[in-house]
């Protein structure tokens, strides 16, 4: 894709619910002439020169502060022999440190609720907290000055008439440096792993039909560009009949480019925009950037984890009909042996059921692979 700079950036943010269109790498241009380059860039990792200012704005010696650290270093924090090593999530009864009296109160208060609150409702966001300033450990997969993040929002295929996920599926943090293949690869749905076929006769041969690995083509769709997948020979442009039925109906015309030819910051995109992810044929997604910005220190700083996913929506499971325990599997019909029509189960509760000791099919029955959307919580 070609870079033009001379595309509109946003100096402000319009009352409706998305941005004017916007070029990723003139925005990332335009406030590296804006900005110094010391709000931008990564400090040295030098740890004499931060103990150093440190000092200075204690006002006391650099000695001083040497022995403040060796003094006030946790490893010395002991209230019991080093051949002991309590609990620390017990806290005495007899304790009188307020903080220890507090947690105790919260803790006694926690087991006395019947129903606590869900743990990913509660650690949401861990995924980002815990990779804030992390550093690679190799020089060259730290993330460059100047470089930018993107917040993509993906939501859940409207695939039934009452579509009720309205909030994302994933959110992901992806660099503009990165080309379109490693959202589309960082991106799980159960789509991609759904078995086609009966496999009633033969259980142990649907492991080896999973449509990931059969139907590559994909495409993403941002401001009248289709973006196409063809890193394999397998993939197709599935998106050719899109376009002639746009030009057969004298709509304007769109255009094609390959996905993995396309970094983020070619693209021209609106903040706040729903666009499209295409795959295995018909299954759509909903694809919404909320937010680009420049990197800075507090971000994670290694390449390797971007994409980065910082959230991921919880769903209900499906389980089991027999058992109630495990996550179904299977799912079959005409199943004189269920409870229901048609009706789901766990792998265990499958074989068993409906087979021998040998492996044999007992009765008749059609069983097909099931892939449950809770199984990616």
């Amino acid at each position: 894709m070609a870079t033009d700079l001379n595309a509109g950036i946003p100096d402000y943010e319009p009352g409706d619910g998305n941005t004017r269109t916007f070029h990723i790498d003139a925005f990332r241009k335009e406030w590296l002439s804006r900005l110094q380059p010391s709000d931008y860039s990564y400090p040295p990792q030098d740890e004499n020169a931060f103990h150093a200012n440190f000092a200075h704005e204690l006002g006391v010696s650099v000695d001083m502060m040497r022995e403040l650290k060796d003094t006030c270093n946790t490893a010395a924090l002991h209230c019991y022999p080093e051949d002991q090593c309590p609990d620390p999530e017990v806290v005495p009864e007899d304790s009188t440190l307020k903080t220890l009296i507090e947690r105790k109160k919260h803790q006694d208060h926690k087991l006395s609720l019947k129903i606590s609150k869900n743990r990913h409702e509660l650690y949401a966001d861990e995924q980002e907290r815990s990779s804030v300033a992390w550093k690679p450990e190799e020089f060259e997969n730290l993330v460059s000055e100047g470089d930018v993040i993107l917040t993509i929002n993906v939501y859940y295929p409207a695939i039934f008439e009452k579509f009720v996920y309205v909030r994302p599926h994933v959110t992901l943090l992806v660099l503009g440096s990165q080309s379109l293949v490693k959202l589309r690869d960082a991106i799980c749905c159960a789509s991609d792993l759904q078995v086609c076929g009966e496999f009633s006769n033969t259980p142990e041969m649907a492991q080896d039909f999973i449509s990931k690995d059969h139907y590559k083509s994909a495409f993403f769709f941002f401001e009248g560009v289709f973006y196409n997948d063809m890193r394999y020979p397998e993939c197709c442009d599935i998106s050719r009949t899109t376009i002639k039925w746009a030009k057969d109906n004298h709509f304007p015309s769109y255009r094609q480019a390959k996905m993995e030819d396309t970094k983020f910051e070619d693209l021209k995109v609106k903040v706040g925009f729903p666009y499209l992810y295409n795959h295995q044929g018909d299954c759509e997604h909903v694809v919404i950037i909320s937010d680009v910005r420049l990197t800075h220190k507090d971000d994670c700083l290694d390449r390797k984890l971007y994409p980065l996913l910082t959230h991921k929506h919880r769903v209900a499971v499906q389980k089991c009909a027999v058992c109630y325990t495990f996550i179904a599997r299977w799912c079959t019909t005409g199943d004189q042996f269920a409870p229901s029509n048609p009706c789901l189960f766990c792998d265990k509760c499958f074989r068993m059921l409906h087979y021998d000791k040998d492996a044999n099919k007992l009765g008749d029955f059609l069983a097909y692979p099931y892939v449950d959307r809770g199984a990616f919580n």
